[in-house]
C-alpha cells in the first residue's frame, strides 16, 4: 500500500500526506488495489486518521480576521483575560515503588503476547499454454506456533528507557516483577509497543495525581496585547463565523471541527454568555506529558448578577472517555494550575454547551 500511495503521487519521498489524497478521499474517488479491496474501509480511515482535516480550502477565501477593539478594550474581557492569564511552575511526586508495581501489575493481567504463527496452505498448480496459473485451496490452510527463536532478541530495556524516560532499574523491576518476559521472546515487537503503552498510561495516572502547581508571580503571565501581534485568519466557507456584536473581541470566530463550530454558535445565541474567545495557539499550559492548549474562555452571567468564568475544553466527551489518555492527562493537570492562579475560574471539559450548562 504504501508503494502505491507512491506511486499515485498520494505521498511524497519521505511518507507526507499530499492534498491529491486528501480531496479524493473527500470525494469518494480513493481507491486501493484490487487485492486490497477488502480492506478499503479500514485502510481509508487510517489515512483519514493520519492526514488530519481533509478539509481543502480556497487559498482566495483567506480571510484576516480583526479584532473588535470595543469588546477587547473593555472591563469585561480585561477582568476576563485577569482570571487565566498567569503562569505557573510544577513539580510532581510520587511513590517510584508503587508506580513500578502498579506498571508490573497493568503488564501482567493485560498484556499477554501469543507466539508468532506459520500460516501453511496448500495450492495446486495448473501449467496452460499461456504459463503456470496457481489455484489455491483456503480450506487447506493450517496454522502452526513458531517454538524456535532463530533471530537476535532487541534491547527492550534500551528501548523502554528511551520512550519512558524511567531509569535502567525500574524497567528491569517492572520486566521480571510482570512474569511476561516469555511473551517477550514469543514477538518481540508487539511486546515493546504494549509495554510502552500501559507504562505511559500508569504514569500519567501517577503525574496527575502527584502534580502540584505553583503561580510564578504577578509579573509572570500572558499580556493582552498578544491578541494585536499575532495575525489571525479563516477560510470564508469552511471555518469561520461571524460573530454577533460586542460578543467577542474577533469579528469572526475560526474553529477547527464540528464540535468548536457549535459551541460557537451556541456562545452567538446565548444570552447568558457576555464575553467569549477562542483561546490562541500561543495560550499554552507547561504539563509534565507536554504543552496543553485550552479551546475557550468564556465569561457567563447566571441569575443577571454572578459572574462564572470558564476555560472550555471541547475535544471529546464531557466524561474525557473519548480522548487519548495523554490528552485527558494533560486536562486535568491544566485544572490544577487553573485551580492555583484563580479562585473564580473553572477549566471544564464539555461536548457541547448544553451540556456546559447543565453544569453551572
Amino acid at each position: 500500500m504504501y508503494q502505491y500511495l507512491q506511486d499515485n503521487s498520494y505521498i511524497d519521498s519521505k511518507g507526507k500526506i499530499q492534498n491529491s489524497l486528501r480531496t479524493d478521499i473527500k470525494n469518494n474517488e480513493f481507491e486501493v488495489p484490487q487485492e486490497y479491496q477488502a480492506l478499503k474501509a479500514y485502510i481509508t480511515s487510517v489515512i483519514t486518521k493520519i492526514a488530519g482535516s481533509l478539509n481543502i480550502k480556497n487559498a482566495d477565501e483567506r480571510t484576516l480576521i480583526t479584532l473588535n477593539k470595543e469588546v477587547y478594550l473593555s472591563e469585561e474581557f480585561k477582568d476576563l483575560w485577569e482570571q487565566i492569564k498567569y503562569k505557573t511552575t510544577y513539580r510532581v511526586n510520587f511513590d517510584v515503588e508503587k508506580l513500578i508495581d502498579e506498571c508490573a501489575k497493568q503488564i501482567s493481567n493485560d498484556l499477554t503476547i501469543g507466539k508468532i504463527k506459520y500460516l501453511y496452505s496448500k495450492a495446486t498448480n495448473k501449467i496452460t499454454k499461456v504459463g503456470v496459473e496457481i489455484i489455491e485451496g483456503s480450506e487447506d490452510n493450517s496454522f502452526m506456533d513458531c517454538d524456535i527463536i532463530d533471530y537476535e532478541l532487541p534491547d527492550i530495556v534500551t528501548y523502554l528507557q528511551n520512550e519512558t524516560n524511567l531509569t535502567r532499574k525500574n524497567i528491569v523491576d517492572i520486566l521480571i516483577k510482570s512474569e511476561r518476559l516469555q511473551d517477550f521472546k514469543n514477538n518481540p515487537q508487539k511486546f515493546i509497543d504494549g509495554a510502552i503503552k500501559i507504562i505511559k498510561k500508569t504514569m500519567s495516572m501517577f503525574i496527575v495525581d502527584g502534580i502540584k502547581y505553583q503561580k510564578l508571580g504577578d509579573e509572570f503571565y500572558y499580556a493582552q496585547e498578544c491578541f494585536e501581534d499575532q495575525e489571525l485568519y479563516g477560510y470564508l466557507s469552511s471555518n469561520m463565523i461571524e460573530n454577533k456584536e460586542n460578543k467577542s473581541i474577533y469579528t469572526h470566530t475560526v474553529y477547527d471541527s464540528t464540535i468548536e463550530e457549535n459551541f460557537a454558535k451556541a456562545f452567538n445565541e446565548n444570552s447568558n454568555v457576555k464575553l467569549f474567545t477562542k483561546l490562541p495557539a500561543w495560550f499554552k499550559i507547561n504539563t509534565p506529558l507536554g504543552t496543553y492548549n485550552p479551546d475557550w474562555a468564556v465569561l457567563i452571567e447566571k441569575d443577571n448578577e454572578e459572574k462564572l468564568y470558564f476555560v472550555v475544553e471541547s475535544k471529546g466527551s464531557s466524561l474525557g472517555l473519548d480522548i487519548k489518555t495523554a490528552e485527558s492527562s494533560k486536562i486535568e493537570c491544566a485544572k490544577k494550575h487553573f485551580a492555583e492562579i484563580s479562585a473564580k475560574v473553572d477549566l471544564v471539559q464539555s461536548s457541547s454547551f448544553t451540556n456546559l450548562r447543565n453544569r453551572m
